[in-house]
């Protein structure tokens, strides 16, 4: 493997694992009400974005990566729906 792809790999992965504290917490407390929900949609759709254009240049970093990342945040983002409060 050459250096480059394993440092992107290594980049991705860190980056990715930051998102697990906010899935633990969100999943525990039971509430994603301190998360914006204009950041979290504009997020996914930029992940989004960066995947397709992994996809589109072939880089098995990027691809990775934002895979991963696509799903934890929207993850994220299904926890502050399934959590929201109802109102009456």
């Amino acid at each position: 493997m050459e250096f480059t792809t394993a440092l992107g790999l290594m980049a991705g992965a860190m980056t990715t694992m930051a998102y697990l504290p906010q899935v633990i917490k969100t999943w525990r407390s039971k509430s994603g009400e301190g998360i914006s929900w204009s950041m979290m949609i504009i997020l996914c759709l930029g992940i989004a974005m960066w995947l397709v254009y992994g996809v589109y240049v072939h880089d098995v970093p990027v691809i990775c990566a934002n895979g991963v990342t696509l799903l934890l945040s929207s993850l994220i983002l299904g926890l502050k729906i399934r959590y929201r409060p109802l109102k009456l």
